[in-house]
C-alpha cells in the first residue's frame, strides 16, 4: 500500500512539474518579464500571480519567482503581496484539474504526449507533448494513490484519525500543514485529499482544515527561498506565510458556515467528491484574497516593522531615464540617458570590487551579489538602449549626435565588461569547486592586475561622467600598461609551468583570468576613445 502511495505520489509530482515547465517553455520563458512589467498595482498583481501560476502549475513557483525579483529590486514589496495572493488563486486550478474526471483517457493523453515527444523535432510539438505527457502522468499518479489508499477505509488507527480530525479541527490543520511541508506540493495534497474524500475515508467537516493547511504548509517553498536573501525577499516570504495563516483563522472561525456553504453549492451544482474539494478550494483562496486585499499597504507596514533592517537593494530599473523628455527637451533626455549609462559603469566596478575580494578571501559568498549586478547591468543595457533609439527620433545638434552615438558605443563595453567580470567569477567557482590551488606568486600577480584594472575602470567611468580629455588620456595609457601585463605575466606562467610549481588546471584559470582582464582594460580604452573622439 505504502509504495504504490508512494510511486504515484512520485508520478505526481513528476507529471506537475514537467507538465508546468512544457507550459513555462510554450509561454516563451518571458515569466519574470511579464511579472516585472504587469504588476504596476497590487490588484494586477493578483491578475499576473493567477496567470503565471496557472502556466507553471505551481504557487510556489510563481512566489518563488517573485521573492527573486523582491530580492533582486525588480519588484516592490506592495506589488509582491498582490502576486502572492494571486499566485494562492492560481493554484486552485490544478484542483479543478483533478475534479474533472478524466483518469479514463489518461493513457491516451500520455501516448499522443509521447508521440510528439518522440517523432517530432520542432520545439513548439514538442513543448506541447511535453504539456500532455504531464497532464495524463498526473492522473496516472492520482490513480496509483488512490489504489494506494483504499485499504485505509479498514485500518482502525486512520478511521480514528479522520473522526478526531473531524471533532478537532485544529488537528487537520496541523495534518494539512506538515504533510505539504514535507511534500513541497500543495496540489499535490489537495490531489490526495480529494483522493480520500471521493473513496469515503474522511468526511468534508474533516477534509476543510486540512485543506487549509496545506494552503499554510505550501509556503515553506517561499521561506526557503528566502533564507539567506535580503531583507525584502524575507519579507515577501513572511507576507506569504501571514497571509494564509490569517486566511485560516478567520476560515476555522467559520468553519460551520463554510460547510454548510459547500454542501449547499454542491447540491446546487450537483458536484461529485473530487469537485467539491475543488469549489472549497477556489472559494477559499478567492475569499481570502477579498478581504485582505484591501490591506496590501498595511500588510507592507506590519512585515516591515516584523522583520526591520535596511536592505541593500541593487536597484535594476533606470533612475534617470524620463520617456516626458525625449520629445519635450531631446538634449535633457541625452543627458538623462549619459546618467544611466555612468551608473551603469557603476555597478561593474562593483561587480570588479566583489570579484576581487573573492580573488583574495577564496570566499564565493559574493557570487550572488555579482550575479544580480550583471542582471541590473544587462536590464538598464536594455532599458537604456531602447531610450536612445526613441531619442534618435527626434532632431540633435552636431555635438548631441556624436554624444549620442557614444552612448550607444558606452552602453555595449559595459554591458561587456560585465560579461568578462561574469567569466572572471566562473573561473573561481572552478577554482573552488575542482580544489585548483595558485602559487602565491601567480596569485599576487593576479591581484595587482586586478587592482589595476579595476583602478582603471574607475578612472574610465570618471572620464566619462565628466567628459574629462585628461583623464581620458590617462585610460588609454593605463590600458597600455594593461596589455605589458598580460604579456609579461603569461611568460611568467609558463615559466612556472615548465618548472613544475603550477599546475596544468591551475595554469589554465590564470591565464583566462588574464585574458578576462585584458579585455576588460580593451572596452575601458573603446570608452575613453569616445570621449576623445
Amino acid at each position: 500500500m505504502i509504495f504504490q502511495f508512494l510511486g504515484g505520489l512520485g508520478l505526481f509530482l513528476f507529471a506537475i512539474k514537467y507538465m508546468g515547465d512544457g507550459l513555462q517553455k510554450a509561454a516563451g520563458d518571458r515569466l519574470r518579464d511579464i511579472l516585472d512589467k504587469f504588476t504596476t498595482n497590487p490588484l494586477m498583481g493578483v491578475l499576473v500571480g493567477i496567470a503565471v501560476t496557472v502556466l507553471i502549475q505551481s504557487s510556489s513557483g510563481t512566489t518563488v519567482i517573485t521573492v527573486g525579483l523582491v530580492s533582486a529590486g525588480l519588484m516592490k514589496l506592495r506589488q509582491a503581496i498582490g502576486v502572492i495572493m494571486g499566485a494562492n488563486i492560481g493554484t486552485t486550478v490544478t484542483a479543478f484539474i483533478i475534479g474533472i474526471d478524466v483518469g479514463a483517457y489518461a493513457y491516451p493523453i500520455m501516448a499522443l504526449g509521447a508521440v510528439c515527444l518522440f517523432f517530432f523535432k520542432k520545439n513548439t510539438v514538442q513543448n506541447i507533448g511535453q504539456v500532455l505527457f504531464g497532464f495524463g502522468g498526473l492522473f496516472v499518479g492520482l490513480e496509483l494513490m488512490s489504489g494506494g489508499m483504499k485499504p485505509l477505509r479498514d485500518w482502525q488507527p486512520f478511521l480514528d484519525l479522520t473522526v478526531q480530525m473531524a471533532d478537532i479541527p485544529i488537528l487537520g490543520v496541523v495534518v494539512g500543514t506538515i504533510f505539504t511541508l514535507i511534500v513541497q506540493s500543495s496540489s499535490a495534497t489537495v490531489g490526495i485529499l480529494q483522493g480520500l474524500y471521493a473513496e469515503g475515508l474522511i468526511p468534508l467537516q474533516g477534509a476543510l482544515p486540512v485543506l487549509f493547511g496545506d494552503n499554510i504548509g505550501t509556503t515553506i517553498t517561499a521561506i526557503l527561498a528566502a533564507l539567506g536573501a535580503s531583507v525584502a525577499a524575507r519579507r515577501a516570504a513572511a507576507t506569504h506565510v501571514l497571509f494564509n495563516v490569517v486566511g485560516t483563522i478567520i476560515f476555522m472561525l467559520l468553519l460551520g458556515l463554510f460547510t454548510n456553504y459547500v454542501e449547499w453549492i454542491s447540491g446546487v451544482l450537483n458536484l461529485d467528491p473530487k469537485m467539491q474539494i475543488a469549489f472549497a478550494h477556489g472559494t477559499f483562496n478567492v475569499a481570502n484574497t477579498i478581504v485582505q486585499l484591501p490591506f496590501v499597504g498595511a500588510w507592507a507596514y506590519f512585515v516591515t516593522k516584523l522583520i526591520p533592517g535596511e536592505d541593500s537593494i541593487i536597484e535594476h530599473s533606470p533612475k534617470f531615464l524620463d520617456k516626458n523628455l525625449i520629445a519635450k527637451s531631446p538634449s535633457v533626455a541625452l543627458g538623462q540617458a549619459k546618467m544611466e549609462v555612468v551608473r551603469m559603469g557603476e555597478y561593474s566596478i562593483q561587480g570588479l570590487e566583489e570579484t576581487l575580494t573573492m580573488l583574495k578571501t577564496a570566499n564565493m559568498k559574493s557570487t550572488d551579489k555579482v550575479a544580480q549586478l550583471e542582471e541590473a547591468i544587462n536590464n538598464l543595457d536594455r532599458k537604456s538602449t531602447e531610450y536612445l533609439v526613441e531619442l534618435s527620433k527626434q532632431p540633435l545638434s552636431s555635438h548631441d549626435s556624436q554624444v549620442h552615438h557614444a552612448l550607444f558605443e558606452n552602453i555595449r563595453d559595459i554591458e561587456r565588461i560585465g560579461d568578462h567580470v561574469e567569466n572572471i567569477v566562473e573561473l573561481l567557482q572552478y577554482r573552488e569547486s575542482n580544489r585548483v590551488r595558485l602559487s602565491a606568486q601567480a596569485l599576487q600577480e593576479l591581484e595587482e592586475m586586478f587592482a589595476y584594472t579595476m583602478d582603471t575602470v574607475k578612472m574610465t567611468i570618471e572620464c566619462l561622467d565628466k567628459r574629462d580629455i585628461n583623464l581620458a588620456k590617462q585610460v588609454i595609457d593605463h590600458e597600455n600598461e594593461i596589455d605589458n601585463m598580460e604579456r609579461r605575466l603569461r611568460k611568467l606562467h609558463i615559466k612556472r609551468l615548465n618548472e613544475g610549481t603550477c599546475s596544468g588546471s591551475a595554469g589554465i584559470v590564470f591565464a583566462d583570468i588574464v585574458s578576462n582582464l585584458e579585455r576588460i582594460g580593451d572596452h575601458a580604452s573603446n570608452i575613453a576613445e569616445t570621449v576623445l573622439a
